[in-house]
Parts: structure tokens; sequence; C-alpha cells
């Protein structure tokens, strides 16, 4: 049995697997809209993991962002570059755009 975290968007809670970085928005459309196996470009996760870890560094060295935050924002990101979390659908809610809120 995989253990699960509750998360909440605008339609309200829902289950997220406690294993997976991603949150509600994220859950809901992989649940309810899989309408294509189509990958984004693992170039493309890449790029967005390293400037996400560039900017919460940047933003925690500035006293911008609490270094607890940033500190998660780095460990998830150093786990997207490592290859642990696959890469999910380029078509998460019938569009491309929720794909950074993703990675």
């Amino acid at each position: 049995m995989t253990s699960s975290r509750s998360e909440k968007d605008s339609m309200g809670p829902i289950d997220v697997p406690a294993d997976k970085l991603w949150g509600a928005q994220t859950q809901r459309s992989l649940e309810h809209f899989r309408i294509s196996t189509e990958k984004m470009p693992t170039e493309l996760i890449r790029a967005l993991a390293l400037t996400k870890r560039a900017a919460a560094k940047v933003n925690v060295d500035l006293g911008l962002l609490p270094a607890e935050r940033g500190t998660a924002i780095i460990a998830a990101a150093d786990e997207v570059l490592a290859g642990k979390h696959p890469v999910s659908s380029r078509w998460l809610s019938g569009r491309p755009a929720q794909a950074p809120k993703a990675t």
C-alpha cells in the first residue's frame, strides 16, 4: 500500500502519493485527463529543474525566500536532475502550460 498526503486546490482536497513531488492540480490532471502518453522532452525538464534550482539558491542568498523552502526546492530539483522522478505527460490538463508547475 502506497502512503499518500492530502493536498488542496480550488476544487478541494485530493490524495497525492507521498513519494511524488507534485501537488493537487497535477494529481487531478493525471486522474482526469489521460489524453496522451507523449512526454515532455528530457532536455526541457532538465532546463526547468536547473532554472528552479538556481532561482531558489539566489533567492535564499538574497533573503527573499526562507531557507527551509529554498532547501526543499533545491532538493526536489536535484532529484529531478538525478532522474528519480519520471517525466509526466506533456498534456497534463489538455495543454502544456501546467508543465512548469509539475517540474
